[in-house]
């Protein structure tokens, strides 16, 4: 076994996972000792305390923005661009890849041709308009500030823990890219995010409503996962992007219901 196999079994630390995961799904400037040595999926219970803190950000912008006197909608929409800004688009560049290549292909080699392309068609302007509008409305309908910046501290942990729960249970739909070279998560792993995303959703949402809402969207994106397997044969890193969103969506629109 060569050096760089023999290092992928290494696990990291709690410390040099955390940064992986930070790295990978934000645009922080953060350094991973030897982070080629690893693969994502060893830091999958990393995943929703990263989207945590994205939460956490968008929903100081939606305080500050209605603080100021900027009312329910513009604050919403500055919560999810700051969301956007922070994270680089990561995941609704996925969504509008999944969207083009899931819906606008003939069969399933066509549909990973179709991701892989950069260019955006009809599928994939509808799916980032419809996103932005879906989680801008469901902020803007709670309105109530504390509530709503709970909400999203609790979706994007949340839509980020259920990620690692789909690369445990879906193979990759390529031998090349991010889902093949991500790896796949330890069972173990996989348990500690949701355990760390319901406490999330439960300390914002109140024990009943988190775990409510959480189910929610779990629901959703095995949908959508389920979609991905019988479309292309599993994940890739663009269906990712699109089951984050996709479970961000379903738990913002959930908390609107839970108020």
């Amino acid at each position: 076994m060569s050096a760089p196999e023999q290092s992928i079994g290494r696990r990291p630390g709690f410390v040099a996972g955390f940064a992986m995961a930070v790295a990978f799904f934000t645009r922080i400037p953060i350094g991973t000792p030897a982070e080629a040595d690893w693969q994502l999926a060893q830091a999958a219970w990393a995943f929703p305390l990263v989207g945590a803190g994205v939460g956490a950000v968008a929903a100081f912008v939606f305080v500050i923005a209605q603080l100021i006197g900027l009312g329910d909608w513009p604050a919403a929409l500055l919560a999810v661009t700051a969301s956007l800004v922070l994270t680089g688009a990561l995941h609704e560049d996925g969504l509008a890849d999944s969207a083009d290549g899931l819906f606008g292909g003939a069969d399933r080699d066509r549909r990973l041709a179709i991701m892989r392309d950069s260019r955006h068609g009809t599928f994939a302007v509808l799916a980032l308009v419809l996103s932005v509008a879906l989680r801008a409305s469901a902020l803007a309908q709670i309105g109530e500030v504390v509530f709503a910046g709970l909400a999203l501290v609790a979706a994007h942990a949340g839509s980020r823990a259920l990620l690692a729960a789909a690369m445990w249970a879906l193979p990759p739909a390529r031998r090349d890219g991010l889902g093949a070279a991500a790896g796949r998560p330890r069972p173990a792993s996989v348990v500690a995010a949701l355990a760390i995303a319901f406490a999330i959703g439960a300390a914002a949402l109140g024990p009943l409503h988190g775990v409510i809402a959480i189910a929610i969207a779990a629901a959703a994106v095995a949908s959508a996962a389920a979609t991905a397997r019988r479309r292309i044969g599993g994940y890739t890193g663009d269906t990712l992007g699109a089951f984050q969103q996709i479970g961000e969506i379903a738990m913002l629109l959930a908390a609107t219901g839970l108020r």
